[in-house]
Parts: structure tokens; sequence; C-alpha cells
């Protein structure tokens, strides 16, 4: 296929995207920030207008620096926005970290949401899952289905690089932003997910980016931090003095032990772990 029928093709989803949003009428975007709900909602703020709204959880599981940088998108595009608080680490469910952990937090997002609806009368939800997301382990969007949340991106067949090939000719700053899952995804199976221990894979990984990373994970693993760095950036990071530097940042976070994964970043690395029959139970969360 040439560059012009690949850029055809893209109008074309777009086109459909734009018909989906408008049949919607008037929608909540549950919004995160990340590429895929930043560019939904930029979507369906120029389609509908007034009649739609980004709303965005505000919990301990959700990094500062992401709720900031999602408040700063939302108001650079005149996107209306507003913040809700959720009480996903008041579940049990969702605290003892089991394999369906994802399906607990989006259940408790599209509950709060729903009562959104009923407050401002608007017609559906909708969230940023796109075509690819189907093919991973993902109980999130399990939720969704038994909320009825729309996935406008999917049903438009837009794949992860054609919401990001839309969003940069948009001139969209958030078009290459690297995934942005929530910190309880950096925890291991089992470990309970507590507020004090998604501090510590904060700051860890706050600090770290002020060492110069871009795309990396604090994986915790108790008393022991496993950091998992992306490919091209690892010869940079395999020097003694800044490995030093980055074990006394993650050790000032609240870790004992500071190790370094040789396989380097891959999404999802937390599932690896898991038995398949759960893999293919939930096909179909987060992968961080």
């Amino acid at each position: 296929m040439n560059q012009d029928s690949k850029q055809q093709k893209l109008e074309d989803k777009e086109q459909i995207l734009h018909q989906r949003l408008r049949s919607l009428k008037s929608v909540i975007v549950a919004y995160s920030g990340g590429v895929d709900s930043a560019y939904l909602a930029y979507a369906a703020h120029a389609v509908l207008g007034p009649e739609m709204l980004a709303v965005i959880a505000d919990s301990a599981s959700l990094a500062r620096s992401q709720y900031r940088d999602a408040q700063d998108f939302a108001r650079d595009h005149g996107i209306p926005l507003r913040s809700i608080e959720t009480r996903e680490l008041e579940r049990e469910e969702y605290a003892v970290n089991g394999a369906d952990r994802c399906f607990h937090c989006k259940d408790e997002l599209f509950s709060v949401l729903e009562q959104e609806l009923e407050r401002t009368g608007f017609e559906a939800l909708a969230y940023g899952l796109n075509l690819d997301d189907g093919q991973d382990f993902r109980p999130g969007h399990k939720a969704a289905a038994q909320h009825r949340v729309a996935a406008p991106l999917a049903e438009a067949g837009l794949t992860k690089a054609d919401v990001r090939a839309l969003a940069q000719r948009a001139d969209l700053r958030v078009w290459d932003k690297p995934a942005s899952a929530c910190l309880s995804s950096r925890m291991e199976y089992g470990r309970r997910v507590t507020p004090e221990a998604l501090r510590m894979i904060e700051q860890a990984e706050d600090s770290l980016r002020g060492l110069g990373l871009k795309r990396f994970r604090v994986r915790h693993h108790g008393t022991i931090a496993r950091i998992e760095i992306a490919e091209e950036e690892m010869a940079s990071v395999l020097q003694l003095g800044r490995m030093k530097a980055m074990a006394a940042v993650v050790r000032a976070a609240g870790f004992r032990y500071v190790s370094l994964d040789c396989e380097g970043y891959r999404s999802g690395s937390m599932n690896e772990v898991l038995p398949i029959e759960v893999l293919t139970g939930f096909q179909g969360g987060g992968r961080g």
C-alpha cells in the first residue's frame, strides 16, 4: 500500500470515528492523559463541543506527574475536564492484587462515571480502547463491557499507530508519549497494593526520570526494586557511576536492594508469570 493509500485509509477511519462520536450525542470520556484517551477527548470535543466532558480519576495509583500533565493537556486544548475521586484501594478485591486487579479498578471507575452520567444528563460513557488493545491481557475491558462503555477508537478500526499518527497530524504533543499505565501495574501479583508501596514506586520513577531516563519501569518486589530500561537507553546506563546514582535514588525511595533487569523494558512484564488459562480467560489488565 502506497503512502497516499495509507493516508486515505487513516482519514476514512477518522471519519468513522467522528460519525460514531456524533451518534453518541453526548459523552463522558474516561480520561487519563495517555495518547489514546487524550486523542479521544480531543476528537470528542471537536465533534461534540459542550456535549462532552473528560473525567480523570484521581487516586493513589495515578502518578502526580501524569495527573498534572493530563490537566495541562486538557487546558491547552480547551477540553472540559472534571476530576473525581475513585477508591479502588479500599476494595479488598483490588488491594490483594490478583490477576483480575485491573477489572476491579475499572469496575470502580465506571461505577463512579455512571454517577456522573446521572448528574450531568449525558447519554454515554467512552474510553480509549484501540484495536490493538483487544489482543492484550486486559481484565479492565471486561468491566467496560459490563458497564456498556463505548470504545469509539476501536470501533473505528484505529490501531495504536493510527491514533499516534492522527495525534501527530493534529499537532498534539502527546502523540509520541510513552505508555503510562497506573502505578499498581508495577506491583508483583499477590503483593498487597498500598498507598505506601505506590509512593515508593512513584518516588523512584520520578528520581530516575530526573537522572535522564525516559522509557523504563520500577517493578516492586518487596524490598527489591527491579528496574527495566528500554533497549535504546541501556548502553548509557551500563556505567558504574550512573548505576550507583540510580541505586542511590531508588534506595532513597524506600527499597533495600536495586536490580537491573537484563531483558530490559517490556510492557506487561508482570504478566509473564501468569498461567495461560488466566491470560486467555481475560483476553481482550493494564500493561505497565
